[in-house]
Parts: C-alpha cells; sequence; structure tokens
C-alpha cells in the first residue's frame, strides 16, 4: 500500500473514532438539557432551628424593590416574617402565634405594592386572611372571614399584586378560586370553581402577576398552570402530571421575571422550571439531595432585580439563590 493511501486510511479511521465519541457524549449531553439556557449555584442561608435566619417550615418568598429578601416560616413554635439582605445577612422578623393584628397560625403567601407595604395571606385563620404590614412589620391592615361568600376564605393561600397594588389572594379546598381586592380590602372580583376545566382549579397554590397585570395561577391539584388577565378571563395554560419537561407533581409557587418569563418550583420532582409567558419550556435545574443545587420539596421562588433565582428550599431548612450562566 502506498504511502498517500496509508495515510487516507489512517485519517478515515481517526474521523470515525471522532464522530463515535462526539455521539457518545453529545447524545446523553442532549438528553440532560444540553443547549438549554443554565442557572448555577450563587449562595445559600438558613439552617433548621426557631432563631434569627433559622427556619422550621419555611414557605413562601418575595424580594422587593430594593432587593431585600422576605421569607414566611411556618410552625407552631415559628409563625414569623424574616427580612434579609440578598446575600442572606438577617436584619429583622415579625410575628407569633396567635390570631390578630401581627399574629400568624400558618403566613404563606406574601408580596409588596407599590409603596413597598407587605401582604401577607394567613392560610391558617381565614378570619384575618390578608394581613398589611410596612416593610419593617409595623401592622396596618387586616382583612378577612371564614366561609363561602364574596371575600371570605377557606384556605387563603397564594397572594401576589400587580402593578395598580390590586391583591390577589388563592382560596384553596371548597371554595377553589382567585379572589381580588384593592390595597385596603375592598372585594373587586372573584373567579373560579373546583374542576378540570379552564378556569377551574382543584387547589390554586401560588399566584404571581407580570408587568401587564396578567395572573398566573398553579393549579395543584391539576398540575398544571393557568394564565389569566386581570379580571380573571382564562388566556392560556400549560402541564400535566408527571417528570418530564413541563410536567409537574405537585407544583408550589411561580414567580415572573422582568421579562415575563415564569419560574416554577416542582416539588415532587425537586426542581425549578423556567418558561416563556405562553407556558413554552425553556429550561429546568435540580435534583433530590442536600448538596448545592439540590432541594428537598422547593416550594417558595422569586426573582430579583438582577435576575437572580430566590428558592425555598424547605425540607433543608434553607434559602437557595442561583443565577443565569
Amino acid at each position: 500500500m502506498s504511502t498517500i493511501a496509508t495515510t487516507k486510511l489512517i485519517l478515515a479511521r481517526l474521523m470515525y473514532v471522532i464522530v463515535a465519541l462526539l455521539l457518545t457524549t453529545l447524545v446523553p449531553a442532549l438528553e440532560t438539557g444540553y443547549g438549554q439556557e443554565q442557572y448555577s449555584f450563587v449562595t445559600q442561608w438558613g439552617s433548621e432551628g426557631s432563631g434569627a435566619a433559622k427556619f422550621k417550615q419555611p414557605l413562601e418568598i418575595s424580594v422587593d424593590s430594593n432587593n431585600n429578601v422576605y421569607v414566611t416560616d411556618w410552625t407552631s413554635l415559628s409563625n414569623k416574617v424574616q427580612k434579609f439582605t440578598n446575600n442572606g445577612t438577617f436584619l429583622i422578623s415579625w410575628g407569633t402565634l396567635g390570631f390578630g393584628p401581627g399574629l400568624f397560625t400558618s403566613p404563606g403567601g406574601i408580596d409588596f405594592d407599590s409603596s413597598g407595604n407587605v401582604y401577607v395571606a394567613d392560610f391558617g385563620s381565614p378570619d384575618t386572611a390578608v394581613q398589611k404590614f410596612t416593610n419593617n412589620g409595623t401592622f396596618l391592615q387586616m382583612w378577612g372571614s371564614f366561609g363561602l361568600g364574596d371575600g371570605q376564605f377557606i384556605n387563603p393561600s397564594g397572594l401576589t399584586v400587580d402593578s395598580e397594588d390590586n391583591v390577589y389572594v388563592g382560596d384553596f379546598g371548597e371554595n377553589n378560586r382567585i379572589q381580588k381586592f384593592d390595597s385596603d380590602g375592598n372585594l373587586l372580583t372573584n373567579w373560579g370553581t373546583p374542576g378540570t376545566a379552564d378556569g377551574q382549579f382543584i387547589n390554586p397554590a401560588g399566584i404571581a402577576s407580570d408587568s401587564s397585570n396578567n395572573i398566573y395561577v398553579v393549579d395543584a391539584g391539576n398540575s398544571r398552570i393557568q394564565k389569566f388577565d386581570s379580571d380573571g378571563n382564562f388566556i392560556t395554560k400549560w402541564g400535566t402530571a408527571g417528570s418530564g419537561d413541563g410536567q409537574f407533581i405537585d407544583p408550589g409557587v411561580i414567580a415572573v421575571d422582568s421579562e415575563g418569563n415564569t419560574y416554577v418550583t416542582d416539588q415532587g420532582n425537586n426542581r425549578v422550571q423556567k418558561f416563556d409567558s405562553d407556558g413554552n419550556f425553556i429550561t429546568k435545574w435540580g435534583s433530590e439531595g442536600s448538596e448545592e443545587g439540590q432541594f428537598n420539596r422547593p416550594l417558595g421562588i422569586s426573582i430579583d432585580s438582577e435576575g437572580k433565582v430566590y428558592v425555598v428550599d424547605t425540607g433543608n431548612y434553607r434559602i437557595q439563590v442561583f443565577a443565569p450562566s
């Protein structure tokens, strides 16, 4: 065989090896999200306990316009709101177990109005379903009562405030609806009934609003997200039960970034999923565990002005922060 022929044969075999290596590395990478937008771990804080910067059952989280972070924590030993800087430095806390102004039985959903006032949903106390505070925890107002009527609640859960300072509260259980109030607690409208059709709910959990005042609801019992306008008119939905991209097992809370992308905590799959505003899947991250970037029943989620994602890692008693990479 000539030198030229030998060289061609060696090159052909080398190309074969290169292609084989590419195929064996690229295919698994694609199966695990190769080419998708990536998020990297930034920091974490928290541990189990009832003191400052400790948690017993952290539930929801919200980041204000100054990138301060507020976390609701619920157990018989820790019914309170804790406020941190965006790197986890403890600032203040307020609340304790009880019924009445500034007291909580099960503080959950939390958000802010344009003046920086803080609204907290207390799903264990329909008679104080929503409480309003200054950003330093001074009590301002509360509203709600137990029942099936307008403005009443069975289990007030998720809460969001739109750009016009209207307050939306999810009510799971027998009511299975969303109620909309002005910032003083006057009922404006409500929508939803129990069921699986568009605009119906089985245990609506987290709620979020975007810059156009569209409302996104985690319809937990139906393993889906539903999107509405601010008057409750149905726009779209996405999600089914399962572990694939765009599927959920016990979805928890939803957040919206400045570009209208949505982020959903997928508790049963121990991950976060990101979608555009129409529900098209973008990326995901997380797995079960206690290492950085792993979760044990992630629940609350919020986005700051820099696009960093804050996740309440409930079962690991901590907050984890992620950033696009």
